[in-house]
């Protein structure tokens, strides 16, 4: 009866009006929507784009956002074409803009299948009813054929055994491979049939020419093999080989030009970076590659055509963002958009030139915005949360500063919202994963993150880009390889430093959180550094480097673009970069939350920390909290909402407040104040 009583009140709290005056409240937060995919139509005159809808507690049964369909028209009127409860994703126009496609899960569907509606709205349609679901699709030109992903089906066999419970798992030999699929639209009795490729296909694109497909391949379907060894295959519609692109390393997004004669593509020159964001161009037949910004001090993580010997593409370099096109032969490069503050993530182009993009800015999460041939000023053209401008938000600066080495490292500043001249607050330093992201002078508020929120409580939040981040081009990005712990964490304690030294910032109350890798910097803060930090909250974080490669399902991305080494060639780098090495050193109240299912930084890492920290003669307050069923990140609404609380209550405990033993583990999931 308790719960029940807990999950109405916080229903019916999540539910309350925005209180603007006090700035964003962690309610507001949970309720943000903003845009996810955008497609244009071919013909330039409508755009489909996707709204993240983050569920109700109040009246929907807990678990991850909604995804709704949604369409502008010509006269820039958007309208729902699918919403409610529903999860709608990878959305794209049949080649004659008569339909969207996109896939779901439906009705008796058991799988994602394909479906597709009509421009004029109506009911969709499924366009198969294939057994393993569907995971990616492409059209011909000519809207006649559609090309599908799906993993190979089970074996009747292996299916009787499995209902005989003979279900267990041979850990990374019993996968199956996705397989590349063709189904005849113009056959409505037609079975699709399935091409006979080797290795797993994981994207696929029919060019516009209508002769031959583009497809990212990897050896296994196994996390590492898709971070690191994806490799274009260029086949004709019958599955013969027509070409190859031997691209090292990592693999993003690709393009094919308008006349279907070359093939734009994200990658890296080589195996060690660690991220890609080269803009790659190769013939229609595959082979060498040219690098067309090959002086690029950031990196390129969307691409496409404009006209046949024009590529388009988003590079992010420092804290901005900026649209750009260029030659094909590497020529005539120029910008066509680029603001302070408005930061595009999201690129689609109809074949009259018009452009379509996803941007946000440090006043509003993603939204749709429009760019075409004769204005080149960006047009906004979705609001997912009108509430948002009656809410006070922070001031939000660019802040660059000297690590100790002399290095330029760029951060993001987000201000107590009343800030008073002359008056020193606590600081909370935010600290991304990666390394190999960065963050972007746009939206950064977010459940695990709650900057505006943490504004309006008399806080600073600070966004470093550490070294080994993106956004700076390749050498930057490799500085910090091979060298974990080191100089990138000292270039955190740097960044807290400037702001102490602005008279910003008490250095008696500074916290740290982060994820992934930021959880990682967390608890480094919490043991090598906790003389520097007064609370921290580390989320799916690492503790023991040995362990983490062992148990991880990235063993080879961590060798190739991280460590440069295994453990066994060098066990001294692995132990002296691991926190628990330091777990004597421990004096910071630390909170630790981790799901109980990350495959990617496995939950022992969270555990290990927390056994090795109590069983110190004089252990700090530490507190691990494992989210049931959660990955590497959190889904679920009630999960975000309760991490949320959790993480704004240990750094007032210990940044503002009282101190000590740990706040009590139990939450009435309330706002503060209410009964």
């Amino acid at each position: 009866m308790k719960s029940l009583l807990a999950l109405i009140s916080l229903g019916f709290l999540l539910s309350l009006p925005a209180l603007g005056s006090q700035g964003m409240s962690l309610e507001q937060i949970a309720k943000l929507q903003s845009v996810g995919q955008v497609a244009v139509s071919p013909n330039g005159r409508h755009i489909a784009y996707t709204r993240i809808v983050p569920r109700d507690l109040n009246n929907e049964s807990d678990g991850g956002a909604w995804t709704e369909l949604h369409v502008i028209d010509a006269a820039g009127n958007s309208r729902p074409f699918i919403s409610g409860q529903v999860n709608v994703g990878n959305i794209a126009w049949t080649p004659d803009s008569q339909a969207i496609a996109f896939l779901a899960r439906r009705g008796d569907d058991t799988h994602r299948q394909l479906y597709t509606i009509a421009v004029g709205g109506g009911e969709a349609v499924r366009r198969t009813e294939i057994e393993t679901g569907v995971a990616g699709y492409s059209f011909s030109p000519d809207s006649s054929r559609v090309a599908l992903i799906a993993l190979e089906p089970q074996s009747a066999e292996d299916q009787r055994l499995a209902e005989l419970g003979f279900d267990q798992i041979i850990f990374e030999e019993d996968w199956r491979p996705r397989r590349l699929w063709m189904l005849d639209l113009d056959d409505r009795g037609a079975e699709p049939e399935m091409i006979d490729l080797e290795g797993s296909v994981q994207e696929v694109q029919w060019s516009p020419a209508g002769d031959r497909l583009a497809l990212k391949v990897t050896p296994r379907q196994l996390v590492d093999d898709t971070l690191m060894f994806q490799r274009i295959r260029i086949i004709a519609p019958d599955g013969e080989e027509l070409g190859r692109i031997e691209n090292p390393g990592k693999l993003g997004s690709m393009a094919w030009s308008p006349d279907g004669s070359q093939l734009a593509f994200i990658g890296t020159e080589s195996v060690h970076d660690t991220r890609e964001g080269r803009l790659l161009v190769a013939s229609a037949s595959g082979g060498e590659w040219r690098n067309l910004l090959p002086d690029l001090a950031g990196h390129v993580w969307h691409v496409g055509w404009r006209e046949p010997g024009e590529v388009v593409f988003i590079s992010y370099e420092g804290v901005e963002a900026r649209i750009g096109q260029i030659s094909a032969n590497g020529r005539n490069q120029t910008t066509l958009v680029q603001r302070d503050g408005l930061i595009f993530d999201v690129l689609s182009i109809a074949s009259d030139g018009r452009l379509v993009f996803g941007a946000s800015t440090p006043e509003h999460p993603r939204e749709v915005y429009a760019l075409s041939r004769r204005n080149l000023e960006p047009e906004r053209l979705t609001d997912s949360n009108p509430w948002l401008a009656d809410v006070r938000l922070a001031r939000q600066e660019v802040v660059t500063y000297a690590a100790t080495d002399g290095l330029e490292i760029e951060g993001l500043l987000i201000w107590p919202l009343d800030y008073e001249e002359g008056l020193r607050y606590p600081l909370i330093l935010a600290v991304h994963g990666g390394p190999e992201a960065h963050y972007s002078n746009g939206w950064l508020t977010t459940y695990n993150l709650p900057g505006h929120h943490a504004a309006a409580e008399g806080y600073f939040m600070f966004y470093p880009n550490y070294r080994g981040s993106t956004g700076r081009g390749v050498e930057f990005a490799l500085t910090s390889q091979g060298r974990p712990a080191m100089e990138e964490f000292k270039d955190l304690v740097d960044g807290v430093d400037h702001l102490i030294a602005r008279g910003l910032v008490d250095s008696e109350r500074v916290g740290i959180t982060g994820g992934s890798y930021g959880g990682y910097a967390s608890a480094w803060g919490a043991t090598y550094y906790s003389e520097r930090f007064a609370a921290a909250v580390m989320n799916v974080g690492i503790s023991d480097k040995i362990s983490m490669l062992g148990t991880s399902d990235i063993p080879e991305e961590l060798y190739l673009v991280h460590y440069l080494t295994w453990p066994w060639e060098d066990w001294d780098l692995f132990v002296q970069a691991s926190p628990i090495f330091f777990a004597h050193r421990a004096r910071t109240p630390i909170l630790i939350l981790h799901g109980d299912a990350d495959p990617r930084v496995d939950p022992t890492q969270s555990r290990i920390l927390f056994r090795f920290l109590s069983l110190q003669e004089n252990p700090p307050p530490v507190r691990l909290v494992l989210y049931r069923g959660e990955g590497h990140g959190n889904q679920r609404a009630a999960t975000r909402w309760d991490y949320s609380l959790r993480l704004m209550r240990w750094m007032d405990h210990y940044l503002k407040g009282e101190g000590g033993a740990p706040p009590d583990f139990r939450l009435d999931y309330r706002l503060d104040g209410e009964n």
